[in-house]
């Protein structure tokens, strides 16, 4: 295996090694409600992407209280 000439010394390691670290977050508005959402994702608040609505919030969360209930009921009998 090929080895280095000549150690590399540790400012060159460390100009290297300041690329990975991890940066912050972008957030941006959502156009809707103005609430800080991912960037390329779908609203948690409201359900709308790009000014248009992709998901009821409010069905999908009576949706899961019913599947959990239901859950719930099998697990008693």
């Amino acid at each position: 295996m090929a080895e280095p000439k000549k150690r590399m010394t540790s400012t060159r390691s460390g100009n290297r090694q300041s690329k990975d670290a991890l940066g912050e977050k972008t957030l941006i508005n959502c156009t809707n409600c103005k609430s800080k959402i991912l960037p390329h994702k779908v609203c948690a608040n409201c359900g709308f992407y790009k000014g248009k609505k992709i998901i009821d919030i409010k069905s999908d969360i009576v949706k899961k209280k019913k599947v959990e209930e239901q859950l719930k009921e099998e697990g008693n009998e």
